[in-house]
């Protein structure tokens, strides 16, 4: 076990020799493909969850159809445009197309206030690092909060968001300012809530199914709950679901090896597209 351990901290040690800010999307991919996967899988789902539940955005996404009609096919959707961009780095040919192909999708809807846009890139940038500072197997270093800061600032400057604070702790503060004010308790963001939740609980062994919704409950924070009419789940099973976070991260950190496969090193496969996908056709269709 000692040998196996040797090298649980190579990556960091890695991350930390690099420059946050020359190196960001090099250490960002380490942090998600590397040292996070699942952690900030769970924490760019809960991201998109939050940033779905905006009242303007959800009125959008309930108007389409797409998020309460064709939920699994929309969020897989939503995870390959981000994932193509995260595996291969802002300059990639694979990445530019989804980043265009998100331009298209975002084009009709040009009224919508930047600062929604902003508080999107913010959703994905600070949410998942506060996510493994409660629940990672270690915390995020300054290398990595850095990082995750320099990734989405990057990427909104290829989405056309400017306006984008100027640090990370800007960012934090405006997030924050701007989250209690906008995300409050919306009819079409509770909608968008109860089909994406569907999906959730469907992922859960059938041992845990009876606890499924209640679980789902319990992984939002109370102002996300509010906002999408979720009632609190009962105290036994948020303190459960606490503690299981905990225990998982004692045992990835204690015994378990560094990933030295990256995610997706084979490719994205989703339930979706089964075969195979073209970034270009991934959204909605035009028109």
């Amino acid at each position: 076990m000692v040998g196996a351990m040797k090298g649980r901290y190579a990556h960091l040690d890695r991350i930390r020799s690099l420059d946050p800010r020359r190196d960001h999307v090099a250490i960002y991919q380490t942090t998600v493909r590397h040292e996070f996967p699942w952690d900030m899988r769970m924490g760019l789902n809960l991201a998109f969850i939050r940033t779905f539940s905006m009242p303007e955005v959800a009125a959008i996404l309930v108007g389409t159809g797409e998020l309460t009609g064709r939920t699994q096919r929309r969020l897989d959707d939503t995870g390959l445009l981000m994932y193509e961009i995260v595996v291969h780095g802002l300059d990639h040919p694979r990445s530019r197309d989804a980043i265009r192909r998100i331009n298209q999708l975002h084009r009709p809807y040009r009224h919508v206030p930047a600062d929604e846009f902003r508080y999107v890139l913010a959703c994905l940038a600070i949410l998942p690092m506060r996510w493994l500072d409660r629940y990672g197997w270690r915390q995020p270093c300054c290398h990595e909060r850095e990082a995750s800061y320099g990734f989405y600032r990057d990427l909104g400057e290829l989405m056309g968001v400017d306006g984008l604070p100027r640090s990370l702790s800007e960012l934090e503060a405006w997030f924050d300012a701007y989250d209690r004010e906008h995300l409050r308790p919306d009819d079409n963001a509770a909608a968008i809530e109860r089909a994406t939740r569907m999906r959730m609980v469907e992922r859960l062994p059938r041992s845990l199914a009876p606890l499924g919704n209640a679980m789902v409950s319990a992984l939002y924070d109370p102002h996300l709950r509010a906002a999408t009419k979720v009632g609190p789940p009962a105290w036994p099973v948020r303190a459960a679901l606490h503690l299981g976070f905990k225990s998982r991260a004692l045992i990835v950190r204690h015994f378990h090896r560094p990933r030295a496969v990256a995610l997706f090193a084979d490719g994205i496969v989703t339930k979706s597209y089964p075969d195979g996908y073209e970034i270009s056709r991934l959204g909605p269709p035009a028109g």
